[in-house]
């Protein structure tokens, strides 16, 4: 068990990261406004998560607009994918050897 605890990874630590990638997994991508409703999120609080996510390159941010309003879409990278995957797999064994 301590070897899956060790595959943890820290940054999956906050519930809002959780369900920022999982919405991602299933999503190709999702503006600003999608994810902060689908995870119930404040603007500031959102925008933390997010920014950590990208500063460990496990989502890819673009910006552009739609007519004059900014419009903002992440996506999952190849990395975030990866280490998420792995991170829920730890989980997984986890819960096993409980049981």
């Amino acid at each position: 068990m301590k070897q899956q605890i060790e595959q943890l990874n820290k940054v999956f630590d906050s519930r809002l990261r959780i369900g920022i990638m999982s919405a991602l997994m299933v999503n190709d991508e999702l503006n600003f406004n999608d994810l902060k409703a689908l995870i119930d999120a404040t603007d500031g609080n959102l925008a933390t998560h997010l920014k950590t996510l990208e500063d460990n390159k496990f989502i890819k941010v673009q910006k552009g607009f739609i007519g004059r309003k900014t419009n903002t879409v992440y996506s999952i990278t190849k990395t975030g994918e990866k280490a998420f995957r792995n991170h829920l797999d730890a989980l997984e064994q986890i819960i096993r050897n409980i049981g």
